[in-house]
């Protein structure tokens, strides 16, 4: 590798250097230690150690040259190279190109910078597109070459960045260098002799989190695979435990959760991850989320400013943030003052004169804000004028709907009218009333205590809309927070939740989708249609709004639209229990955007087949419940019982346990505050309820208590008709127990339990994800190692074993080949066996490393014919099942078994004949021809293949699991275990021919070989001659002649020799097509000979074997 040419002074280089090669410019020199037999001695070692510790790959790297000027003490460093074949090449090409050149120079001045200026741009050409993207393009080069030279992955494993840290092997800290790559954590160590080298795959990860204990101030803990590791002694540790858990993540939802990530570029591409990509994301994912804006958003700018905030008279100080189309603000603490200002409502942004650098953003409504202080304001008013031209072109048609009146304080200002051109296209079928409206009108003449009450929350909000503003623009502040925890008034309850969920900007940019949709939705029926209407009587049937066809088919067209929109969530029980409820205050339209923010974003993965998203925030529920109440968490004996008890108040927002009434408060937090607000609640309930369930003797009683608590929540201040309230419909006998108003919960969850940050939670849950979907892949596993076990003779433990292997290997494919034809991601919706299946290309890989005939010099004929003979249904895939029943066989079959599975390789389907296409390559395939090879059988029209597929899985189809289609399969499989050798076909000539070959090619470099030789000699004329009198002399008598000769001639001889002659002879016989063996002619003829039956007999240490392959799995992959 070329380095950016820097002096070396080479005086008190000498102890650590020995010169090699030189000549009048250049001098190239070896490492000591490096080469030498014992490593060097004391020195070697010292070296070694020096070399570990050190950053710079100039110290590091065995080899080097240096540019020497004459009559100069300093040289300097221009090349170095991990071995002697690198550096020798760096040498040749400076004396063949530089060389020749540098003798027309007169100074050494002019040598020495014509020197530099050649390497200098020899790098740049090196680095254009590798390097250009890093901070430190140099030290990056370097880092990458330790990298490629510690651990010896493929070129296409992308290094995103390296840092300096201490490893604990036990109590004792080894200095080294961690690198974090697209799919590994790697680490190495290199102190006085002794060498640590970790590699851990992403994938393999479980737990990854910041721990500190009384040794370790603050260390990295990863647990892979049930061993622990700690890192400690970072410079940046924040820094580096957010890139690593990225990583994780990324690498966790790219292989296992690909379902909800199929959107994103960056996974369709690991090679273009890189750090700066990296914080960027995390900086923009951050930023959607604490302002509730659209996924696509990217976060542009960040400027520290003064926002005036007029109803208060003072500069609040903090950031503000741009994105493609939006301009946020958010002092410094979070809470006290954030605004959102879409830039399809600007109207003008303006710079002052004055000395205060500050920018005036003038939106509809005739309302300004003030951003003072603004380092490069000037800049940042033309960037910021560019992008509003853009944004009001792209948002034409609604801005010309919007009037810019006064009356800041209208409630039709911004939401409403915002929507006016999708209502017009609407269809007449679609509800442009919320459904309270219209079954729950308020009568203003006969107003009580309640009603009074809800006018007066109403006045609290209009006053706040006339002091902060009213709209998507308004200032939000902690005032605005107080208001919803009292209960936001039905009337305001659709516009505010619109406001809070940041569903008005879905709204916004997406007009007349929902009305296209809706159209394109109707009439649809699949499997989520059918679910949908199942559930349609079953949302909030005490409702009069849902006893009735208008409550009922708006339900519909939303849930139905939405499974439109989204077929990868589809529809998922408990969304309609939310969906009712959204429609009770929001109209039809706004409800669908409602829910696309809550699915979507609020709460991300909850809806998909898995509930993953529910079952993260449970489990970060129960780490909250550890921190927070730690006597519970002594009570109860099983976490479990938490997650199983808050399962439903996750995935309905409490609506499903709690009266209606109080229910719809929790909801109006909920979108203000997002998933914290339903923690707070949580742990709020819980510890109202402790006594109580700390006297609790099992869970069922718990639950009981939890119920009896729910029953009695009510909400004294709520306008709804009794009819309609749930909680005053508690019989009598209840009445004993104490009434717990939601309003007081709700203050009191905050008063608590307020102080949890939105940073911490997100950091919760991506170190519980990556537990969640490791439980999930574990599930996974024991079920197919159940079904498995059952047919093999493998004991459980060595099946786990190779379980890993052929996940892993199957993995590596997905590191690195980016689009593999056959190959398809994870899929968690298939049955367990099906998850999971591997190409001939990989099938073969795992055959070298595993198979005890992988030594024989056919063995990817061997690798190609047996998965040939697994995949039965032709789709160029096996799973777990096939895979591990070939392998028991080849491990511990009897003879028999062994036997039947080789001569099964070569008669049809298995069997096609194999050349090569490169003569030098013998028996070698390369992957293209093994993939043309394993595909030659599939040959059967697509319709014909789809109507085998459903009839193979019952699961496909229409949806629904077809059981009489499961039995037949299950009769087949029976049957098939009862397989009978007279069933087997015969074996024709050129079969037998191979078939001979290959047992020749098994016996090689065997310690009885000879003896092997002459036994299988024996067998074949012998098999010979039983068919010749067989046949009762139907055929030429020279064919078998000349084929009995050929097998003689190889009594005693080599292998060669044997495979020239059947190689010479048989063509006499290839011209008769009667010539044929049955098994059991084979099988008999075998028996006679101790030699072959001790030979397949022979035990083989299974354990072993396991072991070489997982250690040498990844060396393989690179090799390959």
């Amino acid at each position: 590798m070329w380095l950016k040419p820097e002096e070396v002074l080479l005086k008190n280089a000498l102890k650590l250097w020995l010169m090699e090669r030189s000549n009048d410019y250049f001098v190239l020199q070896r490492r000591r230690g490096y080469g030498e037999e014992g490593g060097g001695g004391l020195t070697g070692l010292l070296v070694g150690t020096l070399d570990s510790v050190l950053d710079s790959t100039a110290k590091v790297a065995p080899f080097r040259i240096l540019h020497q000027t004459p009559d100069s003490q300093v040289y300097l460093s221009i090349a170095c190279g991990a071995n002697r074949e690198e550096i020798n090449k760096h040498w040749d090409w400076l004396e063949q190109n530089i060389m020749k050149t540098l003798s027309v120079f007169d100074s050494n001045e002019d040598i020495t910078n014509f020197v530099q200026g050649k390497i200098r741009g020899l790098i740049a050409e090196e680095g254009k597109q590798s390097f250009a993207k890093e901070d430190d393009p140099e030290k990056f080069r370097e880092a990458l070459l330790k990298f490629e030279k510690y651990f010896g992955l493929p070129e296409q494993e992308k290094l995103v960045t390296y840092y300096s840290c201490s490893y604990w092997k036990g109590r004792v800290p080894c200095q080294g260098w961690l690198y974090l790559s697209t799919n590994f954590l790697s680490f190495y160590s290199f102190l006085l002799g002794s060498e640590i080298k970790l590699i851990i795959s992403w994938d393999a990860i479980s737990r990854l989190e910041k721990t500190s204990n009384v040794i370790l101030t603050e260390s990295i803990h990863v647990c892979s695979q049930g061993e622990n590791h700690y890192f400690s002694m970072f410079l940046h540790i924040n820094q580096t435990y957010l890139l690593m858990e990225q990583l994780a993540n990324y690498a966790i939802r790219r292989l296992f959760d690909k379902e909800t990530f199929d959107n994103d570029p960056i996974l369709d591409d690991p090679l273009q991850i890189t750090k700066r990509g990296l914080e960027n994301r995390a900086h923009s994912e951050q930023f959607n989320a604490f302002f509730r804006l659209p996924k696509e958003e990217t976060l542009k700018e960040v400027h520290e400013c003064f926002l005036w905030v007029p109803f208060s008279h003072f500069n609040t100080h903090g950031k503000m943030c741009i994105s493609e189309n939006y301009i946020c603000f958010a002092s410094q603490d979070g809470n006290l003052c954030s605004v959102i200002i879409p830039l399809r409502e600007v109207l003008a942004i303006d710079k002052t004169n004055d000395s205060s650098k500050s920018v005036i953003v003038s939106i509809k409504g005739k309302t300004a804000f003030r951003f003072s202080e603004v380092k490069e304001f000037e800049q940042l008013v033309a960037k910021l004028r560019l992008k509003c031209g853009a944004a009001s072109t792209q948002y034409h048609d609604i801005s010309t709907e919007v009037p810019i009146s006064s009356d800041s304080v209208d409630p039709s200002d911004n939401t409403e009218v915002q929507s006016l051109t999708c209502q017009r296209e609407c269809s007449k079928t679609v509800n442009t009333e919320a459904l309270m409206t219209v079954f729950h009108p308020q009568n203003l003449e006969t107003l009580n205590s309640k009603m009074l009450k809800e006018k007066m929350k109403e006045q609290s909000w209009n006053i706040l809309f006339a002091e902060c503003g009213r709209g998507v623009s308004m200032f939000r502040t902690k005032k605005t927070r107080d208001l919803v925890v009292r209960g936001i008034p039905e009337t305001l309850r659709g516009e505010l939740w619109m406001l809070f969920s940041g569903a008005v900007n879905d709204m916004a940019a997406n007009p007349g989708y929902y009305a296209e949709v809706v159209e394109q939705s109707l009439g649809t029926c699949n499997l989520a249609t059918e679910e949908i209407e199942r559930d349609l009587r079953r949302s909030l049937p005490e409702h009069p709004a849902f006893q009735s066809d208008t409550g009922i088919s708006a339900l519909r067209r939303v849930l139905t639209a939405y499974a439109f929109r989204n077929p990868k969530i589809g529809y998922c029980q408990a969304m309609n229990i939310l969906t009712s409820v959204l429609l009770l205050y929001a109209k039809e339209e706004e409800a669908f955007w409602l829910l696309v923010a809550v699915c979507e974003r609020m709460l991300p993965d909850y809806f998909n087949r898995r509930i993953i998203g529910a079952l993260v925030d449970q489990a970060v529920f129960e780490e909250l419940i550890r921190d927070h109440l730690p006597q519970l968490t002594e009570h109860m004996t099983d976490m479990t019982f938490f997650s199983s008890v808050s399962l439903s108040w996750f995935l309905t927002l409490f609506i499903s346990v709690l009266p209606i009434e109080s229910a719809v408060n929790v909801v109006d937090c909920f979108f203000y505050d997002g998933i914290k607000a339903i923690l707070q609640l949580g742990l709020a309930i819980l510890d109202y309820n402790l006594d109580k369930l700390l006297a609790c003797k099992d869970d069922a009683e718990a639950v009981t208590a939890l119920n009896r608590f729910f029953d009695n929540v009510t909400n004294k201040d709520s306008p709804l008709p009794s009819s309609v309230q749930q909680g005053s419909n508690v019989s009598d006998e209840k009445s004993s127990h104490i009434r717990v108003d939601i309003t007081d919960l709700i203050r009191e969850s905050n008063e608590k339990y307020g102080n949890m940050r939105c940073e911490d939670i997100h950091s919760m849950r991506c170190r519980n994800r990556l537990y969640v979907i490791q439980t999930l892949e574990e599930t996974t596993k024991q079920n197919v190692l159940r079904v498995v076990s059952q047919d093999v003779k493998l004991s459980l433990h060595e099946l786990d074993e190779l379980y890993v292997i052929f996940k892993k290997q199957l993995f590596f494919s997905y590191y690195w080949c980016l689009s593999s034809p056959v190959l398809k991601y994870h899929d968690p919706s298939l049955p367990y066996l099906e998850q999971y299946q591997i190409d001939c290309q990989q099938f073969r890989v795992l055959y070298h490393l595993l198979s005890p005939w992988a030594h024989s010099a056919n063995r990817d004929s061997l690798a190609l014919w047996t998965f040939r003979l697994l995949d039965e249904n032709s789709d160029c895939l096996i799973n777990f099942k096939e895979f591990s029943s070939a392998i028991d066989i080849m491990y511990n079959g009897s003879f028999t078994e062994k036997l039947k599975l080789l001569f099964k390789l070569h008669i049809p389907p298995a069997y096609t004949e194999v050349k090569s296409k490169d003569p030098s390559k013998c028996d070698e395939l390369s992957k293209e021809e093994l993939l043309y090879f394993s595909q030659l059988h599939v040959s059967k029209p697509a319709k014909e293949k789809e109507a085998e597929s459903v009839k193979k899985s019952p699961e496909k189809g229409k949806g629904k699991v077809d059981i009489q289609a499961y039995l037949s399969q299950w009769q087949d499989e029976l049957l098939k275990k009862e397989d009978n050798i007279k069933d087997l076909p015969r074996m024709n000539q050129s079969q037998f021919i191979q078939f001979s070959k290959t047992l020749y090619n098994l016996f090689h470099e065997d310690p009885d070989e000879e003896s092997l030789y002459q036994a299988i000699a024996v067998v074949t004329s012998l098999l010979l001659r039983m068919e010749e009198v067989g046949r009762k002399l139907q055929s030429p008598q020279s064919s078998a002649k000349g084929f009995s000769s050929a097998v003689g001639a190889s009594r005693g001889s080599s292998e060669g020799q044997t495979e020239s002659h059947l190689e010479k002879e048989p063509f006499s016989l290839r011209e008769d097509p009667q010539w044929s063996f049955a098994f059991e002619q084979i099988l008999a003829s075998l028996l006679n000979e101790p030699a072959l039956v001790k030979f397949f007999e022979k035990p083989i240490d299974v354990k072993a074997k396991l072991e070489n392959a997982k250690t040498s799995q990844l060396s393989s992959r690179t090799k390959m």
